[in-house]
């Protein structure tokens, strides 16, 4: 049993820093501000997830499991749309020609 957590915890930790990876990468490399803006906003919140649940797992393991993983948890997935949409619409507000054309 003890092996099997073990590899879980490891999939969850390299699944995690796969996804921050390229969030990251996106951030870097991406041309557009709203292209740049997508990639940490979705790919790295994602990647820390992954690692806040290997991390919880970890310590549930060794009997010292508590609600601090699922409380980051909580307000990173709480903030960090928020954070982005305004973000979005701060650079609409500045930039308004930026906005897509409507339908039709």
């Amino acid at each position: 049993m003890n092996a099997l957590l073990d590899i879980l915890m490891l999939v969850l930790l390299v699944t995690g820093a796969g996804f921050a990876l390229l969030g990251s990468w996106a951030l870097a490399r991406l041309n557009d501000f709203f292209k740049r803006l997508h990639g940490p906003s979705k790919a790295t919140t994602l990647g820390v997830g992954c690692v806040l649940l290997a991390s919880m797992l970890g310590f549930m393991r060794w009997g010292q499991g508590s609600g601090h993983e699922l409380l980051i948890a909580f307000f990173l997935f709480l903030t960090a749309p928020v954070s982005a949409h305004l973000l979005v619409k701060a650079a609409l507000k500045r930039w308004p020609q930026a906005a897509p054309k409507p339908p039709g």
